[in-house]
């Protein structure tokens, strides 16, 4: 005979297991929609299709706007990664290890771009590059190492984010038995720290490319005349046209980005860093 309290515990596993389904559901079913979407037929998106086809995936050949906004959010996106990590990892090292005044405020400030709209920072940004260019004629504004530069503050985040994590979960015992044995600071950073932190190191290099790829709003300002990234890309297309294409380029991008994920996952497992 089930008790009551057996029966309460088994409803609230059921409820729990609803719930947890239901979210994931909630989640993907835009991504189901998107991917539906792009192997409509018709030009104009109505229920039901006219019939389906392939033919927005192979017209994507031919499309040089998204052609080169992809290739110039990719090699933004590279680069704002690197930089972002050779910025956080130092940054990390100092916020987990050192013990200091302003300690918190740092690590605040650094992660002060999540909670500020990026469009927000797009046009600071903007306007700062415009006053920088008048006081230095230095073009920042409009350039490659401006947008860059821009995006690397979108990539800071995130790096910190998880590789602080990672610190506080590694024992500092391990670094200081590498000091007693006669390893110096280069060595011990090289040899058994990043090591040790890897995991923490590959996932902080996948989100900071996602977040800077899919950026929209900085690059909108940024982009270099007669340049576009992929986002903006897409934001153009529509203005002018509704059809399957930005549904394949976009199921394009979700494949993109869940490939490195589960790679990601299966080389170093994301459970243990996010």
């Amino acid at each position: 005979m089930v008790t009551g309290d057996r029966l309460g515990e088994r409803f609230g596993r059921l409820a729990y297991g609803g719930a947890v389904w239901a979210g994931f559901g909630f989640l993907l079913l835009p991504i189901l929609l998107v991917l539906w979407l792009s192997f409509f037929s018709n030009e104009i998106l109505s229920l039901p299709p006219d019939g389906y086809s392939l033919r927005w995936y192979e017209g994507l050949l031919t499309k040089r706007d998204f052609i080169d906004g992809f290739i110039l959010s990719l090699e933004v996106a590279v680069l704002a990664t690197l930089a972002g990590l050779a910025v956080s990892v130092p940054a990390s090292l100092v916020l987990v290890r050192g013990r200091f005044k302003g300690r918190e405020a740092i690590l605040n400030f650094l992660m002060a771009p999540l909670i500020v709209p990026a469009i927000v920072i797009g046009a600071a940004l903007y306007i700062f590059f415009i006053q920088v260019e008048i006081a230095t004629d230095i073009p920042l504004a409009g350039s490659a190492p401006g947008l860059v530069g821009a995006h690397v503050l979108l990539t800071i985040p995130w790096c910190i984010r998880l590789l602080t994590a990672n610190l506080v979960g590694l024992d500092p015992a391990i670094e200081e038995a590498a000091a007693s044995l006669g390893a110096r600071g280069w060595v011990i950073l090289a040899r058994v720290t990043l090591p040790l932190i890897w995991p923490g190191l590959v996932a902080a290099a996948l989100f900071a490319f996602v977040v800077s790829f899919g950026n929209l709003e900085i690059s909108l300002f940024l982009v270099a005349p007669g340049e576009t990234t992929l986002p903006i890309a897409i934001l153009q297309y529509l203005e002018w046209k509704l059809d399957p294409t930005i549904a394949a380029v976009s199921t394009l991008q979700v494949v993109l980005i869940g490939a490195g994920l589960f790679a990601t996952d299966r080389v170093v497992g994301l459970a243990r860093v996010v």
